[in-house]
């Protein structure tokens, strides 16, 4: 089985996350679908967020991007040193020109970048940022961002309309070195990928198709179960050692059923259930979560990640942090809770509108 173990020192230097400034209650859009609250209450969503009429992939990884470099800057690092970048996302707002070239513009990045927009569903982010710790292991890149962005569409009166939703986090990556101090040290990553069509979207079509007998057992959970447990035979750790885990948030259910399976406790994995909060945000969910942690963790915690994709494909973390986490967050106190605090929640009428401009 082949392996991806790194021996030097790369991991996380910095990172940013980005929400609209709105969020509905999965209580008002059962009331727009006239359905009862029994789905929602299933899946264990009770808002999601709503991005304005003028909010895209591009706005959102632009956000998040800048709160990034900020923190990046201020641990000493210089925006010469970012010399690659990976903008993850299935809802890219152009088919030909890259959302990359116009968040690198608006950021000030050097142009002499290594740029690429992926998709893959809603591993497209995790995607980016194991691509962005290759490109630093291989010194291709001293410093690379990953960004993991989607504004989801849901055909208005499928189930998909309780958790789609708009997000973005940013990582910037790099080596330990007398520029960069690591706040969480990578120790390892494992991926699987098969072909399992339980969800994709046709060019033109204007909204995504599942099976959902497929969206399960043959999908979420095989894959992310298989990449979790590939990771945690390379490490030669078991689900006890590790101290946070964070599995890709399609729901609230999801997560916490394979958690289970696995052999991990609640308390392990309660950090990062953002996503009853703020829905689904695909190719931003698993990073968003990610954050969360960050922002709670102590000192030399052992995080594991496992995204997942549609498709079908699943990318596995394990991260250990460091006293650089704590000063920086002490430096710089910009977490995902207060953003999720500051939502504002809107009205049935406010959130039709919302989703029908978000249509066209």
């Amino acid at each position: 089985m082949p392996t991806a173990h790194f021996k030097s020192a790369v991991g996380i230097v910095a990172y940013g996350t980005a929400l609209p400034g709105q969020k509905v209650l999965t209580s008002t859009i059962a009331q727009s679908q006239g359905k009862s609250l029994d789905l929602p209450k299933a899946l264990g969503v009770l808002s999601k967020t709503v991005p304005s009429v003028d909010e895209d992939t591009i706005t959102l990884a632009t956000a998040a991007g800048k709160i990034a470099l900020d923190r990046f800057l201020l641990n000493r690092g210089q925006k010469q040193d970012v010399g690659t970048l990976f903008i993850g996302s299935e809802s890219h707002p152009y088919a030909v020109k890259p959302s990359g070239s116009v968040v690198k513009e608006a950021l000030g990045l050097s142009d002499y970048l290594s740029m690429a927009d992926l998709q893959f569903a809603c591993k497209a982010g995790s995607q980016s940022l194991q691509i962005a710790l290759a490109f630093v292991q291989a010194k291709m890149s001293k410093n690379a961002m990953a960004i993991g962005a989607d504004t989801a569409q849901a055909r208005p009166g499928d189930a998909l309309e309780y958790t789609a939703a708009a997000g973005a986090a940013a990582f910037i990556v790099g080596h330990e070195d007398g520029d960069n101090q690591l706040l969480a040290k990578l120790l390892g990553t494992k991926s699987v990928a098969t072909d399992t069509p339980d969800f994709w979207r046709k060019p033109k079509e204007s909204y995504p198709q599942h099976f959902g007998r497929f969206t399960g057992e043959p999908a979420y959970f095989k894959h992310v179960t298989l990449a979790t447990q590939a990771l945690l035979e390379q490490s030669q750790l078991t689900p006890s050692e590790i101290d946070f885990c964070v599995f890709h948030t399609p729901n609230a259910k999801f997560p916490q059923q394979v958690a289970k399976q696995l052999g991990f406790n609640k308390e392990q994995l309660a950090p990062s259930l953002v996503v009853k909060e703020i829905g689904n945000t695909y190719a931003g969910a698993s990073l968003l979560a990610l954050t969360a942690v960050l922002d709670v963790a102590p000192v030399g915690a052992k995080i594991l990640i496992c995204s997942y994709g549609s498709g079908a494909g699943a990318d596995a973390f394990l991260f250990e942090t460091t006293e650089h986490l704590v000063e920086q967050r002490k430096k710089y106190q910009k977490m995902i809770s207060a953003q999720i605090k500051a939502l504002e929640t809107v009205d049935l009428a406010t959130y039709e509108k919302m989703r029908q401009a978000n249509e066209h």
